[in-house]
């Protein structure tokens, strides 16, 4: 027996990112841990850029894009994640500016149909040497394009 890759919905804009929820990310009373949910999304958001041939290998100067930082994050909760087991981080972006973006995520069921958690965070993208602002590559705007959610 030959196990198949879960079918994930068709989606009008972003993508949704399987995500693995471990018996050891939950706390005490047995739900998800608030601190997790952020880790996932960035470990969803890790592989999506990843698959785009965006990553950091150790040289932050040959990181380029990858060498960013967070300004700022948000994220509410709706529902308790309450067992171990697949979930899913839909992922998109709401806006892509010049040297920086703001996304969008929900942490959701695997089939994207129930929401646990949603938010936003506000990345920017640093020049290596002077850790100031710098412009994404026109590489790294044309992926974003892919991602950016409809206006409306």
């Amino acid at each position: 027996m030959t196990a198949e890759a879960p079918i994930m919905p068709a989606l009008s804009y972003g993508r949704l990112m399987p995500v693995t929820v471990h018996f050891d990310d939950l706390d005490a009373l047995g739900l998800l841990h608030n601190a997790r949910y952020p880790l996932l999304v960035e470990r969803a958001w890790v592989e999506l850029w990843q698959e785009n041939g965006f990553r950091f290998e150790g040289d932050w100067v040959a990181a380029g894009d990858a060498c960013n930082a967070v300004k700022e994050l948000r994220i509410g909760y709706e529902a308790p994640v309450t067992k171990p087991g697949t979930y899913a981080v839909h992922l998109w972006l709401e806006r892509l500016g010049t040297t920086g973006l703001t996304y969008g995520f929900r942490f959701c069921s695997a089939d994207g149909s129930v929401t646990y958690a949603h938010g936003s965070r506000v990345l920017v993208r640093l020049d290596a040497g002077t850790l100031r602002p710098a412009p994404w590559s026109d590489a790294f705007r044309a992926a974003g394009r892919e991602l950016l959610r409809p206006a409306g």
